[in-house]
């Protein structure tokens, strides 16, 4: 997208997608245009994953003091005997761009700073890996709003934090500084604001450089464990391995495991 007034902006950089939410005067909370765009630029992505030659990282990112503040709280003022219907359209956008997100075959990779609140903690929370500038402030905030989360947050927390944990920060909502987030799990690393841009680029091309196919084997495996039975996984891990097996990439780290040098994955 070239229109930088855009509420989300897409842009490439080799093999790493970048999706810049790009409403700063508002941290970037989310309204139906945000959401909407939030979802087709997902749905770009997602088009282009698969394609010789395509993305093979996501970076979520925000412009301006913050990542995301959540949803766009004058929305549900302006009209309130609106504000179900205007939810639900925000919403509908919203949960069809984590589902494509989910269904990637490419790593996703949160790069957050400022405010992390709301719908923006539970994106941070959906994605594969976070990357957390030391300014970042976390907080579900939805208790504070009188309604309960969505955004996944309800599904991802659990299982990053724990179920004790997990209610704690959704029922108190509670602001949580990064070097918290991450001795909780909620982030993966900490850097100063002043390098996040440069550390989340040399993370998301890190990524980006490996096994795409045995990435995404393993983001579904991992995402599945927790309703399958210990058969299903076992059954479902010897048919991802197989698969790998027939890859270019898998005969490549062979090839070099075997010459004790590095690999050169191409994706496929």
């Amino acid at each position: 997208m070239s229109d930088t007034d855009a509420p989300v902006l897409l842009s490439r950089e080799g093999a790493v997608a970048w999706i810049r939410f790009n409403r700063p005067a508002v941290l970037n909370a989310l309204d139906e245009p945000t959401a909407a765009a939030l979802r087709a630029a997902c749905q770009t992505v997602a088009d282009d994953a698969g394609k010789v030659d395509g993305v093979r990282c996501l970076v979520l990112a925000g412009n301006g003091r913050g990542f995301m503040a959540g949803g766009d709280v004058g929305r549900f003022h302006d009209d309130p005997a609106a504000a179900p219907a205007v939810a639900t359209a925000i919403i509908d956008h919203l949960h069809a761009a984590l589902r494509l997100l989910d269904g990637l075959e490419t790593p996703v990779l949160a790069s957050v700073h400022g405010p992390v609140a709301g719908a923006g903690m539970s994106l941070a929370c959906a994605a594969d890996l976070c990357i957390a500038a030391d300014d970042a402030l976390f907080t579900t905030a939805y208790a504070r709003l009188g309604t309960s989360p969505d955004g996944s947050g309800t599904h991802a927390l659990p299982r990053l934090v724990g179920m004790r944990r997990a209610m704690e920060l959704a029922l108190l909502s509670e602001r949580v500084k990064a070097e918290e987030a991450l001795r909780l799990g909620l982030v993966n690393r900490v850097v100063p604001a002043a390098d996040l841009v440069s550390e989340t680029r040399a993370l998301a091309e890190r990524l980006a450089a490996g096994p795409t196919r045995a990435f995404a084997a393993t983001r579904r495996l991992l995402r599945q464990s927790w309703t399958a039975t210990l058969d299903e996984q076992l059954d479902a891990e010897r048919a991802a391995f197989q698969g790998c097996a027939a890859t270019d990439d898998f005969r490549e780290g062979v090839s070099a495991f075997l010459g004790k040098r590095a690999p050169l994955f191409h994706g496929r």
